[in-house]
């Protein structure tokens, strides 16, 4: 049976759930939102990382603007978004209604064959990826009454596409190792634990990921110093960049504006206005 949290944030419900114990592995949560009528939400700007998520969406798909054309774009109603040099900043929108899927970090290559690198920064349909079976689970979740019935039905989805073998098994051991450990382990240290070459390793890494194995260990960095940042209002920059292993607060600084095109300061001021996609640790 599915165990399901729900929350409220003003009158928007919040949900995730864990999946079934087969997916444990692979999938971190299956979680969403739901807005009442008439309720308007102002949704986030999507940061560069190193994550996964599949969206299925049951109100109205998320609406962007278009960096390049200025223009405002739809997305589909199910997608596939791996964000990794480029920011996606979601319109605000009113009938939000979605169930998404979060990746473990590594784990995405064991549902589709498609390289990594051909993922990333695009808003990728789950029909191109996964067809016929994607579009009958999309029929499926549009006549489900209940949210236990969608559930369930992505977990059966998602149990028929996954592989039993790894793309590189030791890449998928490594590729979490080093986003837990970001702070404390070199690129070095890490081809060792695994008595392998650092060339070879790094050939490997990125031929799995998409990224290379330095990027996703400063991609791992900045994501949980800004997750920390964005779930404690109170939370310093300033601690929390030597908390999460900047040398320094200017290190820290440059990073993030790199990554988002703002300092820390006003950034965070507007997004804290605004929703955000950072769920708190999973406890049911």
């Amino acid at each position: 049976m599915v165990c399901v949290k729900v929350s409220y944030q003003i009158i928007m419900k919040k949900f995730q759930a864990q999946p079934v114990a087969q997916l444990h592995p692979y999938i971190d949560r299956l979680w969403g939102w739901e807005s009442e009528a008439d309720e308007f939400i102002a949704l986030p700007e999507l940061l560069p990382g190193t994550g996964a998520e599949l969206y299925f969406h049951y109100g109205s798909p998320f609406q962007f603007h278009n960096s390049g054309s200025g223009k405002l774009e739809k997305l589909a109603p199910s997608h596939l978004l791996c964000m990794r040099q480029q920011k996606l900043a979601l319109v605000a929108a009113a009938d939000i209604g979605f169930i998404a899927v979060r990746f473990k970090i590594g784990m995405l290559p064991r549902f589709t064959d498609i390289p990594m690198r051909e993922l990333a920064d695009q808003a990728v349909t789950a029909e191109d990826i996964w067809g016929q079976a994607a579009s009958g689970l999309c029929s499926q979740l549009s006549s489900a009454d209940t949210l236990q019935e969608k559930l369930k039905l992505i977990d059966a989805f998602l149990l028929g596409q996954l592989r039993l073998a790894a793309p590189d098994a030791l890449i998928e051991q490594a590729m979490p190792l080093l986003y837990r450990r970001y702070a404390d382990i070199s690129i070095q240290g890490l081809a060792d634990h695994f008595h392998i070459g650092r060339r070879q390793f790094e050939r490997r890494f990125l031929a799995v990921s998409g990224q290379t194995a330095n990027t996703v260990k400063c991609m791992s960095r900045f994501q949980h110093a800004v997750r920390n940042l964005m779930l404690s209002d109170a939370s310093n920059a300033a601690v929390t960049a030597l908390d999460h292993g900047y040398y320094d607060q200017s290190h820290f600084i440059h990073d993030f504006k790199k990554l988002t095109g703002s300092s820390p300061e006003p950034y965070l001021k507007l997004a804290r206005t605004k929703t955000h996609f950072y769920n708190a640790s999973l406890s049911l």
